[in-house]
């Protein structure tokens, strides 16, 4: 992907004798043009160094204007790639939707590439998840999930032989909650545990994140309306650009 050069006229209104931190002022104007698309989504923007230079400001500054838009999520950094837009982290609310979803609600281009897929017995954990007797068929499947081409987060699921004929290439197609309600699956109810711990050195790597970031983690149990377990998932998200949202009621 070609170096994107952001226009000087984009940064006009910077007043370096103003009050205002020249960072904060930079970070304005950047974040301004995403939003409105004058910088498209996807591009990889000019480094530090290029950008400091054209606009006679120091490293230090454009370096902390970037970093502040990274801990929005409008930019994300990538090793060997540079430093590119991704116009916004994805907030997912504590309801039975399916990351796929909650990506298209956002209108974020989701894309999916299939790490494992493949057929196994339920040992005593996932037998105890879906309510299957040890040894019982079952699907293992672990997807990497993208917005807008940035990876975002590693979802490992396991269905019960009900749905083991679901495809490698139907996953790369479909989110997993589609393909369950084609099969007229009424997805009613979850026990769902939220947490977070340090990525593995493979997580790392493939979710492109420095070894030894830190990951949200989240393990779900789905039912359908016949009280049925449906699915067993357990899923590693990047928290730079993924968080959950929670509505507390005062009693």
């Amino acid at each position: 992907m070609a170096e994107y050069a952001l226009p000087t006229a984009l940064f006009l209104s910077v007043d370096r004798a103003g009050p205002v931190p020249l960072y904060h002022q930079v970070a304005n104007c950047i974040e301004a043009a995403i939003v409105d698309g004058r910088v498209p989504r996807g591009a990889r923007i000019d480094n530090e160094i290029a950008l400091a230079g054209r606009l006679r400001l120091s490293r230090p500054t454009i370096r902390q204007a970037i970093q502040a838009l990274v801990d929005k999520g409008l930019l994300v950094r990538r090793r060997g790639i540079g430093t590119q837009v991704v116009r916004g982290g994805v907030t997912r609310k504590l309801e039975l939707t399916s990351l796929h979803e909650d990506l298209r609600s956002a209108a974020r281009a989701p894309s999916t590439r299939v790490l494992d897929h493949r057929h196994g017995r339920a040992d005593e954990a996932i037998a105890g998840h879906l309510g299957v007797p040890v040894g019982a068929p079952v699907l293992h499947i672990r997807r990497l999930r993208l917005a807008d081409e940035v990876p975002l987060a590693i979802l490992e699921n396991v269905l019960p032989s009900a749905f083991a004929d679901i495809s490698r290439s139907d996953l790369e197609r479909f989110g997993l909650y589609q393909l369950l309600g084609a099969r007229g699956v009424d997805m009613r109810v979850a026990r769902q545990r939220i947490g977070a711990r340090i990525a593995t050195a493979e997580e790392s790597r493939i979710l492109d994140v420095e070894r030894r970031s830190a990951v949200l983690t989240m393990e779900r149990v789905a039912f359908d309306s016949d009280g049925h377990a449906v699915e067993f998932g357990h899923h590693a998200y990047r928290p730079d650009l993924y968080s959950f949202e929670v509505t507390l009621v005062g009693k």
